[in-house]
């Protein structure tokens, strides 16, 4: 009789406890947009840019049913860091946590996290897509952010800073590594050109960390945009080592030496674009050639021009070839870190 009633109570305890977990997961609070994140995660617990149908990805939509089985048909070898994709979510889930305490966000975006961390190189690097290796999609990729997308969140976790302190503790030392190898990546993958360090290529080959092309258009080179992102993340480590004040310095200092004064790239046309007359802007090309530092152009057919304007109208039209990358770095940045790093 004893034993029955221990059962008894234990079977009415599990069945409250079961009752409380329901209503408790149908009371927690919700948001709209990191509900539809948990839609889109693959199973490797990262996201795709683009569903299997090379439809983006886009969360304003609605997720009708047709939507839904697209993204159930996209595989996990769609797995990307590419155009913000996977740090984007990581980061809005880790807020969305905490403005609405719901675990579930903040599980998926730990799974998310997990991703990041198998998807980087033992030399540090991560590449675009993981575990997808097909044309340039293994190469170590600062374009568009990719790579300092990834290792922001890891030095996140370790500062515990914009949201991230809400991550299980047990991340904190995995992060750690990987933002020590990450840095030991950027150093190595400085260009150095005569002996003296430069900037950064857009994509790297994975082994060798020599530079690399990606689409026809965009030779391997120097690359602007992608450089001013690696310098600001390298200004964002405390006690940074004599390295990095290094690498920051010479970085700038390629900068300074390369900026286009008094011309800006701007429409001459219906569909195309040049550099134009405008006394106060300050420009970069958006890819220089390794040795020499010329600009230098890409076009649809693998060919590199030396002009704009030998580029086709297409791709003058279509791609930004100039832009101010480093205006803000050299006027405001730099200068306020380097004043709080003097000895």
């Amino acid at each position: 009789m004893k034993n029955f009633i221990i059962v008894f109570i234990a079977c009415i305890t599990l069945s409250s406890c079961a009752t409380a977990q329901k209503v408790a997961k149908s009371e927690a609070k919700t948001d709209s947009i990191a509900e539809k994140m948990l839609v889109y995660q693959l199973s490797n617990g990262a996201w795709p840019k683009q569903l299997h149908d090379k439809s983006v990805v886009k969360y304003e939509l609605p997720l009708t049913d047709e939507l839904r089985e697209k993204i159930r048909a996209t595989s996990y070898m769609h797995a990307t860091i590419d155009n913000a994709a996977t740090s984007r979510e990581i980061n809005a889930l880790v807020l969305a946590y905490k403005s609405t305490g719901n675990l579930s966000y903040l599980k998926a975006a730990e799974r998310g996290i997990d991703y990041l961390l198998k998807a980087q190189y033992p030399n540090g690097g991560w590449p675009q897509y993981y575990p997808d290796k097909s044309s340039y999609r293994a190469e170590i990729t600062y374009n568009d952010n990719a790579m300092i997308n990834a290792l922001t969140i890891m030095l996140n976790i370790v500062y515990q800073k914009n949201g991230f302190e809400v991550v299980d503790a047990k991340y904190i030392s995995k992060a750690e590594d990987a933002v020590k190898r990450g840095v030991d990546c950027i150093l190595k993958t400085q260009v150095v050109q005569h002996g003296r360090p430069t900037i950064w290529a857009a994509q790297y080959d994975q082994n060798t960390l020599v530079p690399a092309k990606a689409r026809a258009f965009e030779p391997a080179s120097l690359s602007t945009g992608e450089s001013v992102g690696v310098v600001r993340f390298l200004m964002k480590l405390k006690n940074p080592s004599e390295e990095v004040k290094t690498a920051i310095a010479n970085a700038v200092a390629w900068f300074e030496g390369t900026k286009i004064i008094g011309l800006k790239y701007d429409k001459i046309g219906e569909k195309d674009k040049g550099l134009v007359a405008a006394p106060d802007a300050i420009s970069w090309a958006r890819f220089y050639d390794l040795q020499t530092n010329k600009p230098i152009f890409g076009d649809r057919d693998n060919s590199i021009k030396d002009r704009i304007e030998d580029v086709s109208q297409e791709r003058r039209y279509g791609y930004a070839w100039y832009g101010t990358f480093a205006q803000n770095l050299l006027a405001k940045e730099y200068p306020k870190w380097l004043k709080a790093h003097e000895k």
